[in-house]
């Protein structure tokens, strides 16, 4: 193997690697489609390189490499899922919205269906603001920012840890 083989080496693991890294920063923030996607050209990369390297021995055929990456992908859209699924962790949602009757319609939906909601008064550049926290189950994210959906910014965060305080009801 050659110097130029050596950097076609070198060149393929730094694309491999970066496609992890970007995968898994993709798999953190639940766009588990994309994830997969990234993950199918990682492997890819990584066993076409590999085969490069062992040279001599038998070559993967096209669907065997294809068949071997979209387990892969697979496997990384399934165990994202199963890890929404299984670890029901707690969420908290921020919402800012502009303080005036459909933010207080919206705050009273929201315990209405036995949610905390803290609501915090602040300033925006254009006026006041209310800073609306609600702690629930990540499963019950979708529909609390339903109850949002075109009145407020709406963030999300998962919590590590927490203690003492109000804990939601399921929706």
């Amino acid at each position: 193997m050659g110097i130029l083989g050596l950097f076609v080496i070198f060149g393929a693991r730094i694309l491999d690697v970066s496609c992890n890294t970007i995968r898994i920063l993709f798999l953190v923030k639940g766009q588990r489609f994309v994830a997969a996607c990234i993950g199918f050209v990682e492997v890819m990369i990584y066993m076409m390189v590999l085969g490069f390297i062992l040279g001599g021995g038998k070559r993967l055929s096209v669907w065997e490499l294809l068949f071997y990456c979209g387990g892969f992908a697979t496997g990384n859209y399934v165990g994202s899922w199963l890890e929404e699924k299984l670890m029901n962790t707690f969420t908290l949602v921020e919402v800012i919205l502009e303080d005036g009757p459909s933010a207080q319609a919206a705050i009273e939906a929201v315990r209405g269906r036995g949610l905390g909601a803290t609501v915090i008064r602040g300033m925006g550049r254009s006026g006041p603001r209310l800073i609306v926290e609600i702690f629930c189950r990540r499963h019950d994210v979708q529909a609390v920012q339903a109850l949002f959906a075109h009145d407020g910014f709406v963030t999300v965060s998962d919590v590590k840890r927490c203690t003492g305080g109000w804990f939601p009801k399921r929706l």
